[in-house]
């Protein structure tokens, strides 16, 4: 189970305003701003599609206990992203053969 303040970390983490979030969920801007205000959430809808959009930006959601620390509570991560692609196929030669 997600926490308002996850979501809002997710979002700013992300770069994503409320707007943009609205737009990649479909859902509408009132819906995200009482889901990152809430205490408890009515709709699970509503933040199974938000952490799908998240998850999808390199977000990782953490529980209490997860981590490296076993006394914290829940949080968010970035995904490690990985850009070296390696060597194309029509730069190999015998100079990079390594």
């Amino acid at each position: 189970m997600l926490i308002a303040s996850q979501l809002r970390a997710a979002r700013a983490m992300t770069g994503m305003t409320v707007e943009d979030l609205s737009a990649a969920s479909g859902l509408s801007k009132t819906a995200i701003e009482e889901a990152e205000a809430a205490q408890v959430f009515a709709d699970a809808g509503v933040t199974e599609r938000l952490r799908t959009i998240f998850e999808s930006r390199g977000i990782l959601f953490l529980g209490a206990g997860e981590g490296d620390d076993p006394g914290a509570g829940p949080g968010v991560r970035l995904r490690q992203q990985f850009h070296d692609e390696g060597i194309r196929p029509q730069n190999l030669n015998a100079a990079n053969d390594g």
